[in-house]
């Protein structure tokens, strides 16, 4: 009587990656575009010699493996198994990707050593704050915003909301998003943050730390842009109220606003501190075009 057939599964999967001369071929042009085969294994956390096996055509990466390295040299899977000859023609038609290109990107190694001579203490501002500052978009009122510093992967940054509104609703709010990095640097913490919603404002903020036992408020100055029609570059004093690292987001959110000066709900300490009246009346330093 004949045996029936029998599937090896293991052998099935293992027939899935078998060798491919192509791929081989392939993978070794996509490198060359790196300045080393070293370099490109930190780029993708891969041991280098399981990737020195790919290359030499000894082994097949899995298809967890094959998705990263694809993904980190922007080609789709399937392109990477094609003929060698005609994955050289779509290659040659692919833009340069300088997005996994460290050296066409300096400022990644200017903001590598930012961070690198970053202070650790830094983690100890991590949580929430209120920030006050005289508004650069409505002059002669007082800004509330909401404030987050957080590690993410051992690089401090964080997040600004403000809205623009008064807050007893009688104006329709207008809310801008900020994100940046933290540094502290030198005895003092520098943010610098971008427009996330339309890309188009960097602002900084240098501020004094807090010395104390309890993190309280921190004060320093703010550099940003009017976002009115002659788009001023405007310099405002500025303070940050710790709310500490747990609270209601939306709360929050809901008690940042435009406000009088002298309103009761901003502390006369505070409005104190950011209070200043130049000479010709103005709440900000303002830039001398003549």
């Amino acid at each position: 009587m004949q045996r029936p057939l029998t599937l090896d599964m293991g052998r099935v999967a293992a027939g899935e990656r078998m060798l491919q001369p192509d791929f081989q071929r392939n993978l070794r042009l996509l490198s060359d575009h790196y300045k080393s085969v070293a370099d490109v294994c930190r780029r993708l956390d891969i041991n280098r010699s399981q990737f020195n096996k790919y290359l030499a055509g000894r082994a097949m990466p899995s298809r967890h493996t094959l998705r990263k390295i694809c993904n980190f040299f922007g080609v789709e899977e399937y392109e990477i198994r094609l003929p060698h000859d005609d994955f050289r023609k779509i290659v040659n038609l692919k833009p340069a990707d300088h997005e996994n290109d460290r050296d066409a990107r300096p400022y990644i190694a200017y903001l590598d050593h930012l961070v690198r001579r970053s202070r650790s203490d830094l983690r100890n501002y991590e949580g929430f704050y209120f920030e006050y500052t005289n508004s650069m978009t409505r002059p002669g009122l007082i800004l509330r915003s909401l404030l987050s510093i957080a590690n993410e992967a051992g690089t401090m940054t964080y997040q600004r909301i403000e809205n623009i509104a008064r807050t007893d609703g009688s104006e329709t709010r207008v809310k801008c998003k900020y994100r940046g990095m933290a540094f502290y640097l030198n005895d003092r913490i520098f943010l610098i943050d971008y427009d996330s919603l339309t890309g188009n404002e960097i602002s900084q903020t240098v501020l004094y730390p807090n010395y104390q036992h309890r993190l309280t408020r921190l004060s320093g100055l703010k550099l940003g842009v009017s976002t009115g029609s002659r788009r001023e570059p405007l310099c405002t004093r500025v303070v940050l109220e710790s709310l500490g690292r747990q609270i209601s987001v939306k709360k929050a959110l809901y008690q940042c606003g435009l406000f009088e000066p002298g309103s009761a709900e901003i502390e006369p300490q505070i409005e104190n501190t950011i209070t200043y009246i130049s000479p010709e009346g103005t709440h900000h330093f303002r830039v001398n075009t003549d």
